[in-house]
């Protein structure tokens, strides 16, 4: 078998992978903000902007761990994702390596790419469709 062969074969797989990584680490990122884990941060005061970022991030990233509803949450994630890019590092400087928003960025285009490209097959939506 070819290389292209090899990628065709094993990309809806790696798509899984894909979304179970990025869930898990957007996951640290709320866990982070309410629970002081795995990283203390300062816990945000209850319903500002950034306490309303930590509750995305974990509901998004756990629906997202499983893959349930994969695409409208992965929707939401990228929004949520490009607001803190613009609100949180933008207004520092144009450049994300300048500001610290690399991660917000990669972040928002990832969940992007899933919201068109679905859960991959080791998803709750996976086994869902294939009963239905």
């Amino acid at each position: 078998m070819n290389m292209q062969g090899i990628a065709d074969r094993f990309a809806p797989y790696v798509l899984s992978i894909l979304r179970i990584m990025s869930a898990l680490l957007l996951l640290q990122h709320g866990f982070s903000k309410f629970f002081a884990w795995p990283a203390a941060m300062n816990q945000p005061a209850m319903f500002s902007l950034y306490w309303w970022a930590g509750a995305i991030e974990i509901v998004g990233g756990v629906l997202l761990l499983v893959g349930l509803f994969t695409r409208p949450v992965a929707f939401i994630l990228a929004g949520e994702l490009a607001f803190a890019y613009f609100i949180g590092h933008a207004p520092r400087s144009f450049f994300p390596i300048v500001n610290n928003g690399e991660a917000a960025v990669l972040f928002c285009f990832v969940y992007f790419y899933l919201a068109f490209a679905g859960g991959g097959p080791w998803s709750v939506d996976s086994v869902v469709r294939r009963r239905g």
